[in-house]
């Protein structure tokens, strides 16, 4: 008996031919059809957050109810038996349809019966859908469905079994259950060892031994049938019936009668034979085959033995390959095949004299395993990472009279400035082509070299050929002539001592040439520079231009030491590290390698050290030799040319970084990116945007004033969004046009007033110089800490009665507040000089206090370059005398009063000539680095070079007076 109560609970229609016994867990896939259990988990979290303090949704009951059969009645009982309908057909439920959706059943379309269950877990996949796991409590009685909500819900009654007490009956049935169901463990086990049909159900030890321990420690028989009922074949009717069964007894015996069929079904399917087996060896080379397939075949007559029987062996183990006959199995035969198709590839790879001998010795290992032992696949995995290897495939450079001049168009038309990369690989290639000449040559040497040494050596085989002729002859004709003629060739056989002379000189000659023969070692450069320069593409067309393949290795986030070296046969699913899966993709020993972040490599933790992998990969005295875990084999990699990236060095370890040729990459100053977008980026920006040239007309204004007030990179990234922004805008005008039916009053036409209307308020505030000046202000130079832009900056100083304090204003740094002590500390010291006070004694600064500030005061500035602005801006003020408005300067001062170097003068100059600066003061240290400026800089700008402080006075203020400027020309003559 069993006893109830009665709930509301949110119910799930299970799909079909699903059913959930209590005690049991069935994952329920959800997808987009089943909006209904989106909503009941919605309920389930929501009343689980309210009534539990940690939110757990197991606690939320809920009921799973499967679809009802045409073939059972509300009650479980089966309506057709033997063709015929049970009960009177009048009274038979209408048969359900077969494609009713359990997102819209009604109470029509559910069985009576369910399970109370709870939700165990939801596992998402990835693509909009997932899936719950759902585990049954309880029977349950559907008495009462409700319609008015997203889910079904619905009025239930528990029904638990009853199973404290067991009588002698359901004590013998539950015996019986428990003898079936280990048997049919054991079944299951010993099938999947045998040879079974297709599909046949399989069991691994440990789960059979787990299977058998539950069922033996089970102590409530309707829970074990529950569970037997769900793991044996049923159909959906029968699992139907096991669920509406709340007498345990009468459930008991139901499985009982599944399991019975099953186990019958299985021993049918079976049938195990006792093969008799034999030691003789097949030594005998004239032994017949047929005879040796007597013995290896199973003797007659065949004995049956049943499932269980006591003292049943297993079938002998397997012969070796090489005694079974070659007809005996087809798929043996194909593996043989394969093999030998795998020996072919091996042939083919031209493996080093190492990887052949390790090879060949694997082959004959691989030969004399069976196919179904695991280290069979191991080793063929391995021999075919051997055969896909190139070890000695290499890509024909294309080094010809056109190649610099080729390489050169390539690198133009593909990157925009980058003089030093192009420089450095021009070089590269002028050395490759250089060496080939010399190997050119170096091989027609060798190979008439060879011709000479090989006649000499036919000339004397001749000879010697010639005189045994004529001995054999003098012994078949004792004359004494002919013996004195055998005499006299007998002597002329005789090694001469000149030819052999010969050929050891021309083996010498041989030795000397080979070793003249020019070995390339590709360089291992490093490209660093701020992102959006444009380093991954430079590679790509370094490849292109050597006509090599290119293969891309991400180093970013590598944290295993595995994955550079690769793991070791050992491991299970062991594989090569990245370089050796490169060199398999590319097939070939000399490609361009991208090693792209490589200051991104994980440092030494518990699984290695990445950085310290990559040594060995980037030394060209020790790569020609490198180590691959898994190859275990030495590859020649320095035919491969590496090209690593970085945004900095400072986690690049300096052992790693040694061993790499660095050549920096600076960002683009805005003449580059003008140049960048108007012949690059614009013309792929139409095209993406669906437009064609004429649709849109982009000028350089237009792409100055995006690159000035839109963007601040130091590549063109945020310039090419910013750009296909406006495209976007456009197109949409020309489409609503073109729709409208007017697409004449589309505008192609692209002004600097209408970026404003596609991008926004402009981002960024661009300094122009001013049109008055005062005291105490000055223009200097700033390049930005993102690289590639420059711009002024101005310095204000005021001054008011105080006692001698400075305050300093507008995000400065701490380099920066020193250049400004710095000066002030020469003004004072130089006020007498300068004609600021009466006597040398006197304190410029006893009465008043100072306060220096630089605008866009958000703005974080540093950097040790503003040294003489400050110091002229504090000589302005104090003197009363204003600086030009067009003048800038830029440089660091010292106590002494010498300007020193600094740097960013290419970005500060250019950022100078926008804001309208006519001349400027730089460093005569920095007279280099005006060489590589653009020559529209060069005619733009009136540039001086000083190296003191009292220079820069001069050219500040030409017509002024300064007493301490004669001691200071005293000293340059002295000097």
């Amino acid at each position: 008996m069993a006893r109830t109560q009665t709930a509301t609970l949110p119910i799930i229609a299970l799909p079909r031919d699903t059913v959930l016994l209590p005690g049991i867990v069935q994952r329920i896939p959800v997808s987009s059809n089943r909006p209904d259990i989106a909503s009941l988990l919605a309920l389930v979290y929501t009343r689980a957050a309210s009534t539990t303090p940690n939110g757990r949704i197991d606690t939320v009951p809920i009921a799973c109810v499967p679809l009802a059969s045409p073939l059972l009645g509300p009650k479980g009982q089966l309506l057709i038996q033997d063709g015929e309908s049970a009960s009177n057909p009048a009274s038979a439920p209408a048969p359900a349809p077969a494609d009713v959706n359990p997102a819209k059943a009604s109470k029509a379309d559910l069985f009576a019966w369910g399970v109370a269950a709870k939700i165990t877990g939801v596992e998402g996949r990835g693509t909009g859908e997932f899936t719950l796991l759902v585990e049954g409590v309880a029977r349950i009685r559907v008495d009462k469905i409700h319609h008015g909500k997203a889910y079904l819900e619905g009025k239930v009654a528990y029904c638990q079994d009853e199973g404290a007490r067991l009588d002698a009956a359901l004590d013998d049935l539950f015996e019986a259950l428990k003898l079936l169901s280990r048997e049919f463990v054991a079944i299951l086990r010993l099938s999947s060892i045998l040879p079974r049909p297709h599909g046949a159900p399989a069991l691994t030890p440990l789960l059979a031994r787990r299977l058998d321990l539950f069922i033996t420690k089970q102590k409530q028989p309707g829970a074990l049938a529950d569970f037997m009922a769900n793991i044996v074949e049923s159909s959906y009717e029968e699992k139907l019936q096991v669920l509406s069964l709340l007498d345990v007894k009468e459930r008991v015996a139901k499985v009982i009668q599944l399991l019975d069929r099953q186990i019958g079904d299985i021993k049918n399917s079976m049938k195990i034979t006792a093969l008799n087996t034999t030691t003789m060896p097949f030594t005998d080379p004239g032994f017949p085959k047929r005879d040796g397939d007597k013995i290896w075949r199973p003797s007659k007559p065949r004995t049956s033995i049943k499932i269980g029987t006591p003292g049943a062996r297993m079938p002998f183990p397997r012969p070796p390959r090489s005694a079974r006959p070659s007809d005996e199995d087809p798929e043996e035969a194909q593996e043989e095949n394969e093999i030998d198709e795998l020996q072919k590839r091996l042939d083919a790879a031209k493996l080093s004299p190492e990887a052949a001998k390790v090879a060949e010795k694997e082959i004959k290992r691989l030969r004399k395993i069976h196919p179904a032992q695991a280290e069979y696949s191991v080793m063929r995995s391995y021999l075919e990472t051997l055969a896909e290897v190139p070890w000695t495939t290499t890509t024909d450079d294309r080094l010809g009279p056109q190649t610099l001049t080729r390489a050169r168009k390539q690198l133009d038309d593909d990157h925009h400035g980058l003089e030093k990369v192009k420089k450095r690989l021009t070089e590269y290639l002028a050395v490759l082509r250089l060496k080939q000449s010399i190997n050119d040559d170096v091989d027609a040497q060798i190979q008439k070299a060879e011709e000479e040494m090989g006649a000499a050596e036919a000339s004397q085989k001749n000879d010697a050929d010639a005189a045994n002729a004529d001995a054999d002859a003098a012994a078949a004709d004792p004359s004494s002539e002919d013996k004195t003629k055998a005499n006299a060739n007998a002597n002329a056989a005789l090694p001469d001592p000149r030819s052999d002379e010969m050929i050891k000189a021309n083996s010498a000659k041989l030795d000397v040439l080979r070793s003249k023969r020019m070995v390339d070692k590709s360089p291992i450069m490093l490209l660093v520079g701020p992102p959006g320069v444009g380093k991954t593409s430079l590679a790509r067309s370094v490849a292109m231009a050597l006509g090599r393949k290119f293969h891309r290795i991400s180093l970013g986030g590598v944290r295993d030491e595995a994955e550079i070296r690769g793991h070791r046969r050992t491991y299970v699913a062991a594989m090569p590290g990245l370089i050796i899966q490169g060199l398999k993709k590319v097939g070939v020993a000399n490609p361009v390698f991208l090693l792209d972040e490589i200051d991104k490599v994980g440092g030494s933790n518990v699984h290695g050290d990445p950085s310290a992998a990559m040594l060995e990969v980037l030394d060209p005295e020790q790569n020609h030799s490198f180590t691959d875990h898994y190859v275990n084999i030495p590859v020649d990699l320095s035919k491969v040319l590496f090209i690593a990236t970085a945004n900095s060095l400072d986690t690049i370890p300096p052992p790693l970084l040694d061993r790499m040729e660095t050549i920096y990459i600076p960002g683009y100053t805005t003449l580059e990116k003008r140049h960048i977008a108007m012949q690059h980026l614009v013309p792929k920006q139409i095209r993406v945007n669906g437009l064609h040239e004429d649709q849109v007309v982009f000028t350089e204004e237009v792409v100055s004033r995006i690159i000035e007030s839109y963007t601040r990179e130091a590549g063109v990234r945020n310039l090419e969004r910013e750009i296909s922004s406006v495209l976007r805008g456009k197109a949409v005008e020309f489409a609503d046009a073109k729709d409208a039916g007017h697409p004449e009053t589309y505008n192609p036409q692209l002004g600097v007033d209408d970026l404003e209307r596609f991008l926004g308020i402009e981002k960024f505030e661009e300094e122009i110089a001013e049109k008055t000046s005062r005291p105490g202000i000055v223009t200097g130079l700033v390049a930005y800490s993102t690289g590639g832009n420059g711009s002024i900056l101005f310095i204000e100083v005021a001054d008011m009665p105080g006692t001698g304090t400075v305050q300093l204003t507008g995000k400065l740094g701490d380099v920066l507040k020193e250049s400004v002590e710095v000066a002030l500390t020469w003004v004072k010291a130089h006020a007498y000089g300068l004609g600021l006070t009466q006597s040398p004694s006197e304190n410029i600064m006893k009465d008043r206090s100072i306060h220096v500030h630089c605008p866009s005061g958000s703005i974080p500035k540093d950097g040790p370059s503003s040294g003489i602005s400050q110091a002229v801006a504090l000589i302005s003020l104090f003197s009363g005398r204003p600086v030009p408005p067009t003048m800038a300067m830029t440089g660091e001062i010292s106590l002494r009063g010498r300007i020193t170097a600094v740097g960013g003068i290419k970005e500060k100059l250019i950022g100078a000539l926008r804001a309208g600066v006519k001349t400027v003061l730089l460093p005569a240290q920095n007279r280099k680095d005006v060489r590589d400026l653009p020559q529209e800089v060069k005619d733009g700008l009136e540039i001086v070079h000083v190296s003191h402080i009292w220079e820069a006075i001069r050219h500040v203020w030409p017509d002024g007076q300064w007493p301490g400027e004669q001691e200071y020309s005293r000293e340059q003559s002295r000097l």
